[in-house]
């Protein structure tokens, strides 16, 4: 069995993967298959290396099955089809306010600890959510940022029949949109990448280009001169903050979804003015894991047609590579069992 390991400053390498028998409490899993997000093309590219311990497998997007269960876990057993929610919780503190999701001491499996690109990887039981009989693994594995889009989309109070704005159309902005309209919303996709917005377009959504096209005058146009009840700023830049509170109608809400490593610039007077509600949104909580779990169910989203590729757990530190250069993909796989 193989494993990628991160060895630091950008390096990758592919090495044995060292089955861990489960503890007390823990359950060992075989990988099928692993989704590569932002996160880890930040760790890629050296941006993450204060919390990730090197060597170590990174990874977090995963689905597969329980080949192993440690004493006192209920609930699962050997061949369950099963995801990971990947945040240990057990540092939470009652001065966390019950908010176990982003407590201060929350440990993220596959950053701050192993995670799933590999063949064989041992869990806490608590993590697990098992997936419907019969549900094709490569679906499971977007079950992690689904459940991002289905805990956004709950932040914002998405309603139906309200107007949705998403800007940035990556991967988590399309999902996001694909929620919001599972909720019976209108929804507008703001994305500068013609590829990202011709596929926001092949989704069914009326898709704009920030630089050429005027997006306050269509959601101008959609709202009957409102506004958006709900913005998402998905796109993490200076501009898309400054939109988003633009775009918003009275007493309209701006979820902030991107991660802003640098202060930047907030049209504070639209808040004042417009009697803005200005949310953050950060992972998830189990419930939205259960949401997206019976949202790839049911099918109604076509959430397959962002995967770009699968591709075999060998090819990994080439893929980083590749992305790192510049290869458009919106949603690549790695299949963990080759």
């Amino acid at each position: 069995m193989s494993a990628v390991y991160y060895e630091g400053a950008g390096t990758f390498s592919v090495g044995e993967c060292v089955a861990q028998p489960p503890g007390p409490g823990e359950v060992r899993l075989e990988v099928a298959y692993c989704g590569v997000c932002g996160t880890d093309l930040h760790i890629a590219h050296g941006a993450m290396d204060a919390r990730v311990h090197t060597p170590q497998v990174i990874g977090h997007e995963m689905s597969g099955t329980v080949a192993d269960v440690g004493a006192g876990v209920e609930g699962f057993r050997a061949g369950d089809s099963v995801v990971v929610r990947p945040l240990d919780t057990r540092g939470e503190t009652p001065a966390d306010r019950g908010f176990s999701h982003i407590s201060r001491n929350l440990k993220f499996l596959g950053i701050d600890a192993p995670g799933a690109l590999q063949a064989s990887w041992t869990v806490p039981a608590f993590t697990l959510h098992a997936l419907p009989q019969g549900l094709d693994l490569r679906l499971g594995a977007l079950a992690e940022p689904l459940a991002v889009a289905c805990h956004d989309v709950r932040r914002g109070e998405v309603a139906p029949g309200q107007t949705a704005v998403v800007i940035g159309g990556g991967p988590i902005g399309l999902l996001i949109a694909l929620v919001a309209r599972a909720r019976a919303a209108r929804v507008l996709v703001v994305e500068p990448d013609a590829t990202r917005r011709a596929l926001a377009a092949e989704l069914g959504f009326a898709a704009y280009d920030p630089a050429g096209d005027d997006v306050a005058a269509a959601v101008a146009e959609t709202t009957e001169g409102a506004g958006a009840d709900v913005v998402f700023e998905v796109s993490g830049s200076a501009a898309g903050i400054l939109a988003a509170t633009q775009l918003a109608c009275l007493r309209g809400r701006v979820v902030v979804v991107a991660i802003f490593s640098e202060p930047k610039p907030v049209a504070l007077f639209d808040l004042f003015w417009k009697e803005l509600e200005l949310r953050g949104a950060r992972v998830y909580e189990p419930e939205d894991f259960e949401a997206a779990i019976a949202l790839l169910a049911d099918g109604s989203l076509d959430v397959e047609r962002l995967i770009t590729a699968v591709e075999p757990l060998e090819r990994v530190p080439a893929v980083f590579d590749e992305l790192s250069s510049g290869r458009p993909a919106m949603k690549i796989l790695v299949d963990c069992r080759s």
